[in-house]
């Protein structure tokens, strides 16, 4: 056994703040609160939206793209990036949005006052109802939809946390944990595939918010859009997840969703901040910067 794969824990922990890798200012702290005072900007829409194109960055701003694509003008939004390897989310005026300073976050101000929201779920879940739309009507269907809404809330931290932290970004490469989150990963996408062997959708013939919820993560995953991991989960297996996926990522509100608060990759892929929908076609820096 290699010297540092053995690991006695003392008696009582203690924090010592290191290297954590890749996003280690997203995760190097025990302690919650703000650490810094920072006003956040605000346009001049209802909703507010302050976010990170990462796969739950990403679920809010294609809900706020659908529900327009749909005809729901008011489901204009302004869209602020929140640069998490740069320690934003604990900034004073986001920290009070999102206690937990975490992506995405959102305020509508529709209210009075106006209602804060966080957790992608939770936030997702509110304006479907809040439009009447991308869930079903139907007690029954609602009710299979939300149990994939959650089940992707209490899947996603293998996925990231777990698989796509020690094999992308941990500081040292440990066989252990990465064999121990990629057997639970793929079980994950069994679980799915099997699900759509017989369904378009998550929830059947009816596009929803448990498809806007689950394709962040394992529809890139699978489309090696994800940590690049594709070849090394053999994910060509889950040939109903792949062609959900792939017609997940055709949907142009999806497309355009992907582009928000990202600020990596192929700089026509990028769109820093939304403000109206012709902020997409926005191709050069200065304009999307």
């Amino acid at each position: 056994m290699r010297e540092e794969s053995v690991y006695k824990p003392p008696k009582v922990w203690k924090w010592e703040q290191g290297d954590s890798g890749s996003f280690s200012n997203s995760f190097n702290r025990p302690t919650a609160g703000a650490t810094h005072e920072k006003k956040l900007p605000a346009g001049k829409h209802t909703f507010q939206v302050y976010s990170m194109a990462t796969p739950n960055g990403i679920k809010i701003a294609i809900m706020f793209e659908e529900l327009l694509t749909l005809g729901h003008t008011g489901a204009e939004y302004d869209a602020y990036m929140i640069k998490i390897g740069e320690g934003d989310q604990f900034g004073s005026d986001f920290v009070g949005i999102n206690p937990n300073s975490k992506i995405p976050a959102m305020i509508d101000n529709s209210t009075s006052p106006p209602l804060r929201l966080f957790e992608s779920g939770s936030m997702l879940l509110y304006l479907a109802d809040k439009f009447n739309a991308l869930i079903p009507v139907d007690p029954a269907k609602r009710a299979e939809c939300l149990n994939w809404v959650f089940w992707q809330v209490g899947s996603a931290p293998y996925v990231g946390g777990g698989f796509g932290h020690f094999y992308a970004y941990a500081p040292v490469k440990m066989k252990y944990p990465i064999d121990r989150f990629t057997t639970e990963v793929k079980r994950q996408l069994d679980v799915l595939d099997r699900h759509l062997a017989d369904k378009n959708f998550i929830c059947g013939d009816e596009y929803t918010i448990a498809d806007i919820m689950i394709w962040p993560w394992y529809g890139q995953l699978v489309l090696n859009i994800l940590y690049e991991a594709a070849e090394f989960l053999d994910t060509a297996l889950y040939k109903n997840v792949n062609r959900w996926a792939q017609h997940i990522s055709s949907r142009d509100a999806v497309k355009r969703g992907r582009m928000v608060n990202r600020a990596w990759g192929p700089l026509d892929g990028q769109l820093h901040e939304r403000h109206d929908a012709g902020d997409f076609q926005a191709k050069t820096q200065d304009k999307i910067g």
